[in-house]
């Protein structure tokens, strides 16, 4: 039987957490599902398939949607927003809600079922907003705290083993299913050509230019380095990217050819990929190398890695913060590193393997 499934997101702007429904939702319409993407504001820069049904809730340039004076009238809005669909398309099975603001408005519409996603450490996420000032910080707690007493899926089990023990959130259940990839996609994808990608060996790193993804330490390991491979920056501000670099005597080893719409070429012939953060949710780009074969060595942060490189390459997690252990671990990646391809984890994240675990909620 046919299930209509709502997923309620601040917007459709360029993060993870949007591509991952848009993925979860191309697969639950593969499955011969019905789902529905109700977007509080129309900031869009993913492309949307034609097939995925989009409702946008509030006008485009509407600010402060989720502050204190605000909270009640925005909340009414959405309860009526949702009524409106549901008597245009039908009753929705289920309600999966994502992101900050939204989980704050719908936390209050007491539609159901209702899960809340969480994308993200809850902790590493308020440690940043504290070092932006007390009102950023306090609005971020009040999104939180509207996730106590909620049903909640957690994207690694790391956020859930953290959410359990700090004890910040009491939610009413909590499961981990991890983030759908179209394995068969990426794969073709990655045979496509792109321009720009060097011809000789290289490492590659993927990920924003922004403090959280560490590059001052993975140019740190790169100087330390008995390999002088260069390194592939697929980052979003080049200019910065290579003050750095400047900075660690690394500039004339790093290129950065900018944001790619496909990386996955990028990505396949690389010698390896390297992740240096200091956190994660579940860091896609692990996934998606290990998908195209490439091996990847990285940071042992506190949520993912160490759920995606299982068993024999466990031994490529590294210590955070520590650019001698990475650039030795480096090295030792491009002198030996197992089969990758087959990888245990691949098993668990294939796209429709996941929509049917969101699709179990419903029962």
């Amino acid at each position: 039987m046919t299930k209509r499934i709502a997923i309620a997101i601040d917007s459709l702007a360029g993060g993870g957490a949007e591509k991952v429904m848009l993925t979860l939702a191309s697969s639950l319409i593969e499955l011969g599902h019905e789902p529905h993407l109700l977007v509080l504001q129309n900031h869009c820069h993913h492309e949307v398939p034609a097939n995925i049904p989009v409702h946008f809730c509030f006008a485009q340039n509407e600010k402060n949607l989720d502050s204190f004076w605000k909270l009640s009238q925005s909340v009414a809005r959405l309860k009526q927003f949702i009524d409106q669909v549901q008597q245009e398309v039908g009753k929705f099975d289920l309600f999966l809600s994502n992101l900050d603001k939204t989980n704050l408005l719908m936390s209050r519409t007491q539609v159901s079922p209702l899960y809340f996603v969480v994308h993200n450490s809850v902790e590493e996420e308020l440690a940043r907003q504290r070092k932006l000032g007390p009102f950023a910080y306090w609005d971020m707690i009040r999104a939180k705290k509207a996730l106590n007493g909620q049903h909640l899926i957690t994207v690694s089990n790391g956020i859930a083993g953290e959410i359990a023990s700090k004890a910040r959130i009491h939610p009413a259940s909590m499961q981990t299913i991890y983030n759908p990839f179209e394995l068969e996609r990426i794969a073709t994808q990655a045979n496509m050509s792109a321009q720009g990608i060097p011809d000789g060996d290289y490492m590659v790193h993927v990920g924003r230019f922004a403090r959280q993804k560490r590059h001052d330490i993975l140019f740190q390991a790169l100087a330390s380095m008995k390999h002088t491979l260069p390194l592939v920056l697929l980052c979003n501000n080049k200019k910065k990217a290579l003050k750095v670099a400047r900075k660690y005597g690394v500039e004339d080893r790093v290129i950065v050819p900018g944001f790619q719409t496909n990386p996955y070429p990028w990505i396949k012939q690389a010698r390896l990929l390297a992740l240096s953060s200091d956190y994660e949710g579940l860091p896609t780009v692990l996934i998606e190398a290990l998908a195209v074969g490439t091996p990847v060595v990285s940071t042992n942060c506190d949520h993912g890695p160490k759920e995606i490189l299982l068993d024999e390459l466990q031994q490529y997690l590294v210590p955070r913060r520590d650019p001698l252990a990475l650039a030795e671990k480096l090295d030792n990646a491009l002198d030996f590193y197992p089969d990758c391809s087959n990888a245990k984890i691949l098993a668990q994240v294939g796209a429709q393997t996941v929509a049917e675990k969101y699709l179990a909620l419903i029962n």
